[in-house]
């Protein structure tokens, strides 16, 4: 997995010490309901597209990055399902992170864009579109988490319709 340069900067002097570092995912969904997942190189596993915020960088534009860095898949911003942290990831190096991750959901600007999917960087083996009922089995813990999560947020309806559109 690529590592942004400044975590790299950060990791020159603090080696694998602890970082609590700004991150972003996002429930892509088409008009169908379709959600997009990609299956990571570092795993194997299907799991939401997500990222880590460059320096400044406004969350909601940092996902819209992220899905297209991974996707190829530009989207739009239709809410912010919340904001949670992880626990502490060891990564293989011995690096440890936990994120403070804003969850959105987003969907596709067109038709034509959600036609676009496919592997667009190093960190994806596979990215596709999966109905509700049709998920795969190899599904990322985070994911199944943050899945949980839109459910939640969709289930409250004063709290969707605040970010609902026509």
């Amino acid at each position: 997995m690529p590592i942004p340069e400044f975590v790299a900067s950060l990791r020159a002097r603090v080696g694998t010490d602890l970082l609590w570092l700004p991150g972003v995912s996002a429930v892509v969904r088409d008009g169908g309901g379709r959600l997009l997942l990609g299956r990571r190189a570092d795993t194997g596993q299907w799991a939401l597209p997500s990222g880590i915020l460059d320096p400044g960088e406004q969350p909601a534009t940092g996902i819209v990055r992220e899905v297209l860095e991974e996707t190829a898949v530009e989207v739009e911003v239709s809410a912010v399902v919340g904001v949670f942290s992880t626990p502490v990831i060891a990564y293989p190096n011995g690096d440890r992170s936990t994120y403070l991750d804003t969850l959105f959901l987003a969907r596709p600007v067109s038709t034509e864009a959600a036609a676009a999917a496919r592997v667009a960087d190093d960190e994806s083996l596979e990215v596709a579109w999966f109905a509700g009922d049709e998920l795969p089995a190899n599904l990322a813990a985070s994911t199944r988490e943050r899945l949980g999560h839109e459910r939640e947020f969709l289930a409250n309806p004063d709290r969707a319709a605040l970010f609902a559109r026509p």
